[in-house]
């Protein structure tokens, strides 16, 4: 069977291990602290690639940024990874062919194959965590667009710049549906700039009103979203990833998407591949291209 070396590189994590081409996870979870310095995020890549690419077909990374459509470089990279990482050359760190995909990309790809998704041709995901990432499906294709960069969740919300987005612009989906912007929104509305996701979180657990309507306009704004989503994609079905997605209410989204969009009724659905869905999604697309 064959396997592939997986990565998954974001602004604070490294993760690596060894993944099927059934997509099951067979090795250790290697983690390491994502260094400062582009030298020592291909320090940790080297070392693990050194270690273990003789049991292994093919090098897979998933990673923050946009890929080109050749799936061999990052083209742009995000506000959290360190400047100039699109600039690692990471074909030259094995002698087994590297393959790469935007990690929002990969994990749509492993909802696809393995999780939420499965038996569907068209599909939209969302990763709500920091910031807000974003894959699609059409067709049982990957969307990339005519560069890679398909998938980028900054289209507007809002027209009036009342919110800087990470992308540098003004009013972003990502800047109104990530766990910043719920954040964000704790702040604006209680004027204190101390309070945490974790507070707005435990507060709608025990029922405390203001912040039930923080996070009550937290969950309109990804709804607002979705609705536009689900009227340009037509998809069989939304999903929702990321370390926030856990506390959204899926039916209750789904009800009010379903009342409002102009294309056909669709599901809400929380992902199932599971928190290192990135590398699985990644392993499969690098070992489904492998003649």
């Amino acid at each position: 069977m064959k396997k592939a070396l997986a990565f998954d590189i974001g602004g604070t994590k490294i993760y690596s291990t060894i993944i099927d081409e059934t997509g099951n996870i067979i090795s250790d979870i290697d983690k390491f602290s994502t260094p400062k310095s582009i030298e020592g995020i291909k320090e940790i890549l080297k070392n693990q690639i050194e270690k273990y690419e003789n049991e292994v077909d093919i090098i897979a990374i998933a990673t923050a940024g946009a890929v080109n459509n050749e799936n061999t470089a990052v083209i742009g990279s995000t506000g959290n990874l360190v400047q100039g990482y699109y600039t690692i050359d990471f074909q030259s760190l094995s002698n087994k062919k590297v393959f790469l995909e935007n990690d929002a990309n990969a994990a749509a790809w492993a909802e696809y194959k393995i999780g939420a998704s499965k038996e569907t041709s068209v599909s939209v995901l969302l990763t709500l965590g920091t910031g807000v990432g974003g894959g699609i499906i059409i067709n049982n294709k990957l969307l990339k667009g005519k560069s890679g960069a398909a998938g980028e969740m900054h289209f507007k919300m809002y027209s009036d710049k009342r919110r800087k987005c990470t992308c540098g612009s003004w009013d972003c989906f990502e800047a109104y549906a990530s766990g910043t912007a719920l954040k964000k929104d704790a702040e604006e509305a209680l004027n204190d700039k101390n309070v945490t996701t974790y507070d707005v979180i435990e507060g709608v657990k025990n029922k405390d009103e203001k912040m039930t309507a923080i996070f009550n306009r937290w969950e309109n704004d990804i709804t607002l979203g979705i609705i536009g989503l689900a009227n340009l994609f037509d998809p069989d079905c939304v999903v929702l990833s990321g370390s926030m997605a856990q506390f959204v209410d899926t039916m209750k989204i789904e009800e009010r998407v379903n009342n409002e969009i102009v294309t056909a009724p669709t599901s809400i659905r929380p992902a199932q591949a599971g928190n290192y869905s990135g590398m699985i999604g990644v392993s499969l697309l690098a070992l489904g291209g492998l003649e």
